[in-house]
């Protein structure tokens, strides 16, 4: 696995784009995520500001047996830069032909939804788009206090996590950290597991995220990241792993140290 990963790198840098870390997800046999970042796509993320820091990574999923696939450029960009897509749309044109180039077509990633409904997009009326306030985790007295935070939990395995990788526009209080959730019994393999062939198809879709903003910790809510990443599942199987949302909140808030509130508090 580790040397199918090395090939998959070495053609993606060949291709210009810089390695930011590989993830192997605890409890998943079937292959690992490489990550990957894109000058232009980060000066357009710059220059965009806000929550669109997200954006940052480019994921490959590489299955054991020799298949990749990957995040389809468009799609998310269209999701996580929502307005600001216009102005970024030649650099994710240019990151599709390079992927296209270095690994060829992939995998079908990222589902049938319009392009025009990325920017707002949500699985069913009653779940959470990327702008929910249900993303915001903490406030803290400033940007670096926040990023000495996420960095500190991270380090130290709170939740039972692991940092993949990080982004860091500190000049623009921007941040993203890519987190492996590692649990055995609710970490990310647990879920994605119980989704079966079409959860580990998508692998690409692997780590999560949590982002800093000026001074605030955000991770996108579960019922929107899951669905976005997992488009075509039925409803039967988001039932199947309905936990998830409130198991990834309970890590990230961990990570922001965010302190529970008890009945009676």
């Amino acid at each position: 696995m580790q040397a199918q990963m090395g090939a998959v790198e070495k053609k993606l840098q060949a291709e210009g784009f810089t390695l930011l870390g590989r993830h192997l997800p605890k409890g998943l046999q079937a292959g690992g995520v490489v990550l990957v970042t894109d000058s232009a796509m980060l000066q357009a993320i710059r220059a965009s500001g806000g929550s669109g820091i997200v954006a940052a990574a480019i994921r490959v999923g590489v299955q054991r047996d020799g298949r990749v696939s990957y995040t389809t450029p468009e799609y998310w960009y269209r999701a996580y830069l929502r307005q600001a897509y216009p102005q970024a749309e030649a650099a994710a044109r240019s990151v599709q032909a390079r992927l296209t180039k270095a690994l060829g077509t992939g995998a079908s990633f990222g589902g049938d939804v319009p392009a025009d409904r990325l920017a707002n997009y949500q699985y069913m009326t009653s779940m959470e788009r990327f702008d929910s306030f249900r993303a915001e985790l903490r406030a803290f007295g400033s940007f670096d206090e926040a990023l000495q935070m996420v960095r500190k939990g991270l380090a130290n395995g709170v939740g039972t996590t692991a940092k993949v990788y990080e982004v860091v526009m500190a000049d623009r209080k921007l941040a993203v950290f890519g987190v492996a959730m590692n649990d055995a019994a609710r970490g990310e393999g647990w879920w994605v597991g119980k989704l079966g062939a079409a959860g580990q198809e998508h692998m690409a879709a692997l780590p999560y995220e949590i982002f800093i903003v000026d001074n605030k910790v955000y991770s996108l809510p579960g019922r929107y990241r899951i669905a976005l990443a997992w488009p075509s599942l039925s409803m039967s199987e988001f039932m199947n792993i309905r936990y998830a949302p409130d198991v990834i909140l309970k890590t990230m808030n961990q990570l922001a140290d965010v302190q529970e509130t008890r009945p009676g508090d």
